[in-house]
């Protein structure tokens, strides 16, 4: 019992603690810090018994293992984020489609351009921050209320692209390595399950909003909003050509080089970023310095909540979650997807949660004959879910630090779209796995 409160005790304050403003680096491993005390475990490797776990060991262990891991991915991932932002690639891109989708779509726009980027193999991070002075520019042309912007950026970046197959962010090339299988797998499932989220999740994002305009709602200008005043931007088509060199080199290095085909490709985009775009640089030494500053910072707060979850796993309350949840009745993988999706929550990341989870869950299930392309994409899309709850790191970092937004204005929206949107995207995979598609 005591495990389980330190558990759930410790959660509750990594939550409370993000939602206050405090740094993950700092909030993480004091979350998991109560969560050991509750849970009886030594605190320094000293004090405990020959080959027992303590909270020090524990956390630094899988804090280490999961930048070890996943470090080039996040670091070149990064720098080709910014150097199409600093290029002015990202912008054009994004206001080409807002030029197709026109004014009167304004979140249709920013959910598209977003899309567009983040299934191209741009950082998640970097799309919020690229594209943010683009929806500020179109809120405001369009009197929508700003606490809408975080959940049109997050929409387009952390739901139906993030997860689906063939997409180059980590979420889906994490399965990989403990299920032997491709980005690709179940792509027919993950078809119907990112039409469904698009066009279900598009639907409430305008009913939202309407009924915020209707209340009396409207765009609220502020000091320090960004301009939207570069021209000299690349040609649209020229600045696609990147984003279509990451999923063609993944796809043609998939097979043989598994997770490293993703540094192949998003190295690929960057050469092919600077060779077409060198002259629209604005300051191409300080894009890499700021991208190589913006990996440090992500992979570190994710692994900062990973620890938390390293320190979780090793308590009694989360053995007996994990017995409860691997042995539910009814189709394997529910209880694969309740798990990862669990897990993700705990550890508020997607990418984290996985990476805890897909070690215990993956020989479990495979040993039990569950498909393994199923598991892929039924993983994939289940870390997406309650990853997105208000101490995650995305959800913090593009509510605070980008839009300046506070939980209690932006979070509501923010939240039905990148955890209820997702969480109905799963029940639907399950289901269309369960009638053999």
């Amino acid at each position: 019992m005591l495990s389980f409160i330190g558990l759930i005790g410790g959660l509750a304050l990594l939550i409370i603690l993000t939602v206050r403003g405090m740094n993950l680096l700092v909030a993480a491993p004091f979350a998991a810090l109560l969560c050991a005390i509750f849970s009886g475990l030594p605190i320094f490797p000293q004090l405990a018994e020959a080959g027992a776990a303590d909270f020090l060991t524990s956390y630094m262990n899988t804090f280490s293992g999961f930048v070890a891991s996943w470090f080039l991915m996040f670091l070149v991932g990064a720098i080709f984020g910014k150097l199409m932002e600093d290029s002015g690639a990202a912008d054009s891109v994004a206001r080409w489609i807002v030029g197709k989708i026109g004014m009167k779509q304004a979140a249709l726009a920013i959910v598209i351009a977003c899309a567009v980027l983040t299934y191209g193999g741009v950082s998640l991070f970097v799309v919020a921050f690229a594209v943010y002075p683009m929806a500020v520019s179109l809120f405001k042309k369009a009197d929508l209320p700003r606490r809408f912007i975080p959940a049109a950026l997050g929409f387009g970046s952390v739901t139906f692209t993030m997860t689906s197959a063939g997409s180059p962010e980590i979420q889906n090339w994490i399965p990989i390595e403990f299920l032997g299988t491709t980005p690709y797998a179940a792509w027919e499932v993950s078809l119907i399950v990112a039409v469904f989220m698009i066009i279900f999740g598009y639907w409430w994002l305008k009913q939202m909003i309407k009924k915020a305009v209707n209340n009396g709602e409207r765009f609220e200008a502020r000091d320090n909003d960004p301009e939207d005043s570069r021209e000299d931007l690349p040609n649209p088509y020229i600045s696609l050509i990147p984003l279509i060199v990451v999923l063609v080199v993944t796809f043609f290095t998939h097979g043989f080089l598994e997770k490293s085909a993703l540094i192949i490709a998003l190295l690929s985009g960057v050469i092919a970023t600077y060779v077409l775009n060198y002259k629209y640089f604005k300051n191409f030494s300080n894009a890499i310095q700021e991208g190589t500053t913006g990996a440090l910072i992500a992979i570190g707060n994710t692994a900062a909540v990973v620890g938390f979850g390293g320190v979780a796993r090793e308590t009694q309350a989360f053995a007996d979650a994990v017995a409860f949840m691997t042995n539910l009745p009814g189709a394997p993988l529910i209880g694969s997807a309740v798990a990862i999706c669990l897990i993700a929550g705990v550890t508020g990341s997607s990418s984290g949660g996985q990476a805890i989870a897909l070690p215990l869950l993956a020989p479990h299930y495979l040993e039990m004959g569950v498909n393994a392309d199923a598991m892929h994409r039924t993983a994939a899309l289940a870390s997406g879910a309650l990853d997105s709850l208000p101490h995650g790191g995305y959800a913090v970092t593009t509510i605070r630090a980008i839009a300046g937004e506070t939980h209690k204005d932006a979070y509501p929206a923010f939240g039905a779209l990148t955890v209820v949107v997702p969480l109905l995207g799963v029940v639907l995979a399950i289901a269309l796995f369960a009638i053999g598609l």
